[in-house]
């Protein structure tokens, strides 16, 4: 592929997801600068380049040159910007995939409501249609190709996890059984990471008598295709969980504590597929929540501790689960405290959309946790922060190792169990 035809593919890809949506987000935009003010990114390191609608630049200039209205007479009298160049694309790159967590907190104060971290996806398609990702987040794409796990996981490492979370609860966790309620999906950073997870859904659900599964060949909720911008690699990854849970006759999938995978699923995935799905996707949150108004997972005894919850922009902004968390949290939480900011204001960890499986944008990344540091520094004699999604979690414990703070870090399911009456 010669260095004109990777930026002709960008640019065709570009044009091709700039449509009547993204084309009146392009005409609407006023360069105010407002969105800068609400990225982390920029906030943190204080640099212009971050300000979110600049990085869009190659994707407009591609719009104006070949799309835009009367964009053919201003190529005659030589008004049109010049073709978008592979030079361009590169310098525009890490832009594009190290400063931004499509995390939406931009469109919030835009003016012109233009939904900037959707267009970013979307530009991210032409970056990927070019063969122009970076690195981690390819290797991360040939994990998923081998074992559908962006981290290599195989079916075996998610059994030995499953057999250590038994033998710590004595409660089974079965796999494949077909014509259970609801079948579960995990990331997995959860599953190494924070395999206690899957010990906590099998006490809740024990005592709320539902009837779940594990699938042996659609364990895996990460859909790396959307966090580079490949369509074809996101369908081909959303496919093996639908095929799963239609194969195992189950009535719901359960998106886990992980921000992107609920979009994915949740929002993104029957326009993916072109159908509705024969099952309804429920995110874990949801479902403890109805859970516990059911009166199914009853409170016992609180925990105590001065505790804070961090909201994801996939689950709480974009997603809309807003007060469900907050209600989980009042039962099990004697002692909640809001950060500043709490809610669809809130800001991002800094390793959303990609970021944190992107090696090169480490030092940037922690640079963005810095807004998160300055919210929980705002809460006297803090001592834990729920965190319900495992990307987030990894993001805060690396964060808060890089500050030198000792905070306690759990996910909201954990919690829940914790609590769980007798």
């Amino acid at each position: 592929m010669s260095d004109q035809s990777k930026a002709d593919i960008a640019v065709a890809k570009f044009l091709e997801h700039t449509d009547g949506e993204v084309a009146s987000f392009f005409e609407a935009c006023v360069h105010c600068g407002e969105c800068a003010e609400a990225c982390h990114f920029h906030l943190s390191t204080g640099d212009p380049k971050y300000t979110p609608t600049y990085k869009l630049l190659p994707m407009v200039k591609a719009y104006k040159r070949d799309k835009a209205p009367f964009s053919s007479l201003k190529k005659m009298v030589g008004l049109a910007p010049a073709q978008v160049t592979e030079e361009e694309l590169l310098e525009w790159e890490p832009l594009v995939y190290d400063s931004c967590n499509m995390c939406g907190r931009c469109t919030l104060v835009c003016p012109m409501g233009i939904d900037i971290a959707g267009t970013i996806r979307k530009m991210r398609e032409g970056y990927a249609a070019a063969g122009m990702v970076p690195e981690g987040l390819q290797r991360s794409a040939e994990f998923v190709k081998k074992t559908s796990s962006p981290m290599g996981v195989t079916i075996k490492a998610l059994q030995a996890q499953i057999k250590h979370q038994e033998d710590i609860t004595g409660i089974p966790i079965e796999v494949d059984k077909k014509g259970a309620d609801y079948m579960a999906i995990f990331s997995s950073m959860e599953i190494m990471g924070y395999p206690e997870v899957l010990g906590a859904y099998s006490k809740l659900f024990k005592k709320a008598g539902v009837s779940w599964t594990i699938s042996s060949v659609a364990y895996e909720a990460t859909n790396v295709g959307v966090q580079i911008g490949s369509g074809p690699l996101a369908k081909e990854i959303l496919q093996r969980v639908v095929d799963a849970a239609e194969a195992l006759e189950v009535k719901h999938v359960i998106s886990p504590e992980c921000g992107h995978a609920y979009g994915a699923i949740r929002w993104a995935g029957p326009n993916m597929m072109g159908r509705q799905f024969n099952f309804e996707v429920v995110h874990i949150i949801e479902l403890l929540d109805q859970l516990r108004r059911e009166g199914k997972i009853p409170p016992g005894k609180k925990d105590d501790r001065t505790m804070t919850l961090h909201d994801p922009c996939q689950i709480i902004r974009r997603g809309g689960l807003l007060k469900e968390p907050r209600s989980l949290m009042d039962g099990s939480c004697g002692n909640f405290v809001e950060m500043k900011g709490a809610g669809v204001t809130n800001f991002c960890c800094g390793g959303g959309g990609g970021v944190s499986a992107n090696p090169r944008a480490e030092e940037l990344q922690t640079a963005a946790f810095s807004q998160k540091l300055k919210q929980l520094d705002g809460i006297d004699n803090l001592e834990a922060v729920v965190v319900p999604c495992g990307n987030c979690r990894t993001v805060f414990e690396d964060g808060l190792d890089a500050y030198e703070r000792d905070l306690e870090i759990i996910g909201l399911s954990e919690l829940i169990a914790e609590t769980l009456a007798e």
